[in-house]
């Protein structure tokens, strides 16, 4: 089994919208977090979608499952204290009802902009390797600081990468490393990601590269570009297969 954990419970802090989470904004007719789920309802690889939500749009996350016909959704779940917790509570209940070798693709809900290939590619590459992270290069000096005011280490660009989304595993080994970090970080405190989990656990990620154009949903401005992104495949007949 293919499984995707789709995550959306954050408030959006950032985001500056008092009325709406930014998963729920529309973009081009639907909700960002619809954009989303269809990548995986519609590639052919994707067995089943556990979508893990704001428990306050639980019921409405229920209502747009049904009307856009997102068939692949096997359960919406209420989301936990921080995205870690809730991204536990979707694998927790993918493991009720599906193998524990199943592959997990744990993505953002604010990410509507990821290749059909990438999704592919993924699972591929968990099967070669045992694990997938999506990255792609990065294009601008990263700087490492531990004050935000100089720099403590400058990598070599070459050397650096953007680690995104999906994240993918294989559904036992990524459970059994939430709760060995939960035994002395139950709160995740800076346990940004899976990627995060495993490297903290010292365990061996493989790298995937990714699109771009793949972003993340996180300020007003960001929407203008996730706009011009969906028109431009529209243009051009991009098909998600």
């Amino acid at each position: 089994m293919n499984i995707a954990i789709i995550f959306a419970g954050g408030t959006g802090q950032r985001f500056s919208n008092d009325n709406l989470p930014k998963q729920f904004v529309e973009v081009s007719g639907k909700p960002i977090i619809v954009h989303t789920i269809e990548i995986f309802q519609k590639h052919k690889e994707i067995d089943k979608i556990y979508i893990s939500i704001l428990p306050e749009y639980f019921a409405y996350t229920e209502d747009l499952v049904d009307k856009f016909g997102l068939t692949k959704v096997a359960k919406v779940l209420k989301g936990g204290a921080t995205a870690q917790h809730s991204i536990y509570n979707a694998l927790k209940a993918a493991e009720k009802e599906n193998p524990s070798n199943s592959i997990v693709l744990i993505h953002d809900g604010v990410r509507p902009i990821l290749d059909s290939d990438v999704i592919s590619k993924n699972i591929s590459d968990v099967k070669e390797f045992g694990n997938s992270i999506t990255c792609t290069p990065c294009y601008e000096t990263i700087l490492i600081s531990d004050n935000g005011i100089t720099p403590k280490e400058i990598p070599y660009r070459r050397n650096t990468y953007a680690a995104q989304a999906p994240q993918c595993f294989y559904l036992n080994e990524i459970i059994a490393a939430h709760e060995e970090i939960q035994k002395t970080n139950p709160n995740y405190c800076d346990m940004i990601d899976a990627c995060t989990i495993f490297n903290t656990l010292n365990k061996q990620t493989h790298m995937t590269q990714g699109n771009f154009g793949n972003i993340k949903v996180t300020t007003p401005r960001d929407l203008y570009i996730l706009e011009a992104l969906l028109k431009y495949r529209k243009e051009n007949e991009y098909a998600i297969q």
